[in-house]
């Protein structure tokens, strides 16, 4: 009998049953989504995953316990549905919901004057860290697959901050979706550390790519000029990130460690630009803490041993992303003043969005150990059909700082790249201004003359 023929028989022989113990413990942890959120009680700080691993079905109950409680907190990150307990007044006092970075429905809320929403200042690799720092939570809602032979779950598509806070919280509540990827890395739970099971077969959120304008081409063309052939990059999500992987498709041997993993990364990954083997952190891998898009990248994600999810307080670590070579980090933002100040989170003192990782990945990035890193910030030049420029002399009042200018490194906009880093503030000024709009340089050097810089 040939070794062949030998490998091909044991590979096809049926697998030893495991002990299944844990069958019985996970049975009678199983609950209703009310029994569930029934464990809700005033004070509380709750915490819920993010994005397509946000618990829908508890979610859309919290409102049914809020004429039994009041103060809750609940914690969570680009929730992505209205959900009753936030987005109607009544809930004031009641809950309120604690956002680490605005989705719309958060804004909605704020625009609505609500009461009910309040943001969260923070970097993405502490968030949980120091909320935990702040309070101990006290009870955590979150999404799994279901238990596998040996009686463990998936957290699958995000552990951002989630494995952290299960591990402080008093209450652990998952609802187990048939409909999620297994994935691999620091994702695993075993049934015994969990509280409570809520099985809910929902479709998983998806997030369906932009379509790039011919403004967001122009800068990814530009973002793909400053990524060399072995970078390692890091990329989000939107026209622009979108433009800029459709840019890189001539580059060879890219790395990813991402905080977000987005199906342009899994498409360039098909076309053979991404290939993990020039990484010098993790080679070989991808390396990420969330994912969010197509059903089409959940089912590329199930079980597939190159991607690597690890919590967030590792991947957006900048003394771990400084490690990779050539690291790239590729960011957008609102608004760039004249010195390098780049706010990517609010207008004004109107909170929009969020830090998230855009402060880690982009002083990761430029501290990478080689001195080949690089920080990117995109923007188009202008907002409101060309009415406002989105570089400005100076940030408007209120305006939250999200990358210092010291860390500046490139701006880009679809009229060329400001180098910044290691520059004065008259180079600076220059550099933006052959940036920005044609139609706005003048009035932008009439007041950079007025404020010094020129």
């Amino acid at each position: 009998m040939s070794l062949a023929t030998i490998v091909k028989k044991e590979r096809s022989a049926p697998m030893p049953e495991a002990g299944r113990s844990w069958e019985k413990e996970y049975r009678g942890k199983v609950a209703t989504v009310d029994e569930a959120v029934s464990r809700i009680e005033s004070g509380f700080d709750v915490v819920v995953a993010q994005c397509a691993s946000e618990p829908q079905a508890c979610m859309s109950r919290f409102h049914a316990v809020a004429d039994q409680v009041e103060d809750v907190r609940v914690f969570s990150v680009l929730t992505l549905k209205p959900y009753e307990f936030f987005t109607k007044p009544e809930m004031k006092g009641r809950f309120e919901l604690a956002s680490w970075f605005h989705a719309p429905g958060a804004r909605a809320a704020l625009s609505a004057g609500t009461g009910t929403v309040t943001y969260v200042p923070n970097m993405l690799h502490r968030a949980a860290l120091d909320r935990i720092h702040a309070r101990k939570p006290d009870i955590f809602f979150g999404t799994c697959t279901p238990p596998d032979r040996h009686g463990f779950v998936s957290l699958s598509l995000g552990i951002t901050y989630e494995k952290d806070i299960i591990e402080a919280a008093d209450t652990v509540v998952l609802e187990v979706n048939r409909n999620l990827p297994r994935t691999f890395g620091d994702t695993h739970l075993h049934v015994r550390d969990a509280d409570l099971f809520v099985e809910n077969d929902s479709e998983v959120p998806t997030l369906p790519s932009p379509q790039p304008s011919e403004t967001d081409m122009a800068i990814g063309r530009h973002i793909a000029e400053l990524v060399p052939d072995g970078a390692t990059v890091q990329l989000g999500i939107g026209g622009i990130p979108n433009a800029a992987a459709l840019a890189l498709k001539g580059k060879k041997d890219l790395g990813v460690h991402t905080e977000m993993m987005v199906d342009s990364m899994m498409e360039l990954y098909e076309a053979g630009v991404v290939t993990n083997r020039r990484k010098t952190l993790c080679k070989d891998k991808f390396v990420t803490t969330f994912a969010m898009g197509s059903r089409k990248l959940y089912d590329w994600l199930h079980e597939n041993p190159a991607v690597e999810f690890r919590r967030g307080s590792w991947v957006n670590d900048p003394a771990i992303l400084r490690q990779n070579s050539r690291m790239t980090s590729i960011n957008t933002c609102l608004m760039v003043d004249l010195t390098g100040q780049v706010a990517s989170e609010s207008i004004g003192p109107l909170q929009y969005s969020g830090t998230g990782g855009q402060t880690d990945t982009a002083v990761g990035a430029k501290e990478a150990y080689d001195g080949l890193g690089k920080s990117i910030i995109a923007v188009a030049s202008t907002a409101k059909n060309g009415t406002l420029s989105a570089i400005v002399a100076t940030l408007p009042l209120g305006a939250a700082v999200t990358l210092h200018r010291a860390d500046c490194d490139h701006v880009v906009t679809e009229h060329g790249v400001a180098y910044m880093r290691g520059r004065t503030v008259r180079e600076r000024t220059n550099n933006l201004v052959a940036i920005a709009h044609p139609d706005h340089r003048a009035e932008l050097k009439n007041q950079a003359r007025k404020l010094g810089y020129l």
